[in-house]
């Protein structure tokens, strides 16, 4: 088969690799109908997460099961289905408790910029449609594997309720399905902090109410000046630098949530400031397979449509394009097709 391989910081390759095999009796094999370049594969790009040895590339997938060991019942071949990026058994305390992002036999795909993936835990990790979606549901489907579900986990995080304010800290595809999240958790007040137009544009569309364009400490006085000097009741904070960890603590009020999601780079948060302002804080990996009954049922129903983050279509062969495009934010997000 095909797939993408990292080398080093800028260097992705399309190259030809072995075909995946069913390894362990929980495993299945699907034949990718869509995958995508995410956000946080730009860290190694860029050279700030080490690259090591050249490896696969590529945790967000929808596809067809080709094959499955004998303990999976749950799926079976020719089934359309869509996965979490963390695999999960689904029955451990930690499954059990909502939280299988962090299951015992948790294990994270990295290798869906490919014709096919091996997916561990399938079990517990895909869930299938009643039948194959038309391929316009593809690409929001793709998105509730990752960037939807965790945008939807920054929204739970942050404990959005009906009625309340809340901030998106980061306008990437994670921010803008927080934003969508926010919107079906019944925010009254959704509050975008992005500086780019047609981002800004997306996010209003996606029910954001307003647009914030500053930054740092002028970003957070904005905030305040939006929310009669408090801040917000919840803060989704879906970038994962110092700088938006940092706007985020501060543009909640006292009393109010932050959920984080964005995958932390160089961020520390200070105890006492932490334990003064009273702001809750919870974060991590999504939980995505939690969500993924209820998200897949909201996109084949049309109430949301989170795949708008796709700006951008590329055969998988030119996935190396669809690194550059989003590192110069020429993209949101880049879809890949096989």
């Amino acid at each position: 088969m095909r797939g993408a391989v990292i080398h080093a910081p800028g260097d992705v390759r399309f190259e030809t690799l072995d075909d995946p095999k069913i390894l362990h009796p929980t495993d299945a094999v699907i034949r990718t109908a869509v995958s995508c370049v995410c956000g946080s594969d730009l860290w190694p790009w860029r050279g700030l997460e080490p690259i090591g040895a050249p490896h696969p590339m590529g945790h967000e997938y929808v596809g067809f099961v080709e094959e499955v060991g004998s303990g999976v019942t749950s799926v079976k071949p020719g089934q359309f289905v869509v996965g979490s990026f963390a695999t999960s058994d689904n029955t451990c305390a930690n499954c059990s408790n909502g939280f299988q992002s962090n299951c015992l036999h948790r294990e994270f795909m990295s290798t869906c910029q490919a014709d096919y993936i091996r997916v561990p835990n399938a079990e517990g990790t895909l869930v299938a449609t009643d039948e194959v979606p038309g391929e316009e549901f593809w690409p929001s489907l793709l998105a509730v594997s990752d960037v939807m579900g965790t945008g939807w986990w920054a929204a739970d995080a942050a404990e959005v309720q009906p009625g309340s304010t809340a901030v998106v800290v980061g306008d990437g595809a994670v921010g803008l399905s927080a934003v969508i999240a926010a919107r079906e958790r019944g925010a009254d007040r959704i509050i975008a902090m992005s500086r780019h137009a047609s981002r800004q544009k997306l996010a209003l569309e996606f029910g954001a109410t307003d647009i914030v364009t500053e930054r740092g400490d002028e970003g957070i006085a904005r905030i305040k000046d939006l929310t009669g000097g408090i801040g917000a009741d919840s803060v989704l904070e879906c970038v994962g630098t110092a700088e938006a960890m940092r706007q985020a603590l501060h543009s909640a009020r006292p009393g109010g949530n932050v959920g984080f999601v964005g995958v932390p780079h160089d961020v520390a948060v200070d105890g006492d400031e932490l334990f003064f302002s009273h702001v809750g804080l919870r974060g991590g990996p999504a939980p995505v397979r939690r969500y993924l009954p209820d998200l897949v049922e909201r996109v084949l129903s049309g109430r949301i449509d989170p795949g708008r983050v796709f700006d951008l279509t590329l055969p998988l062969d030119q996935v190396a394009e669809g690194y550059r495009a989003m590192d110069e934010r020429r993209a949101i997000k880049a879809l890949l097709k096989p």
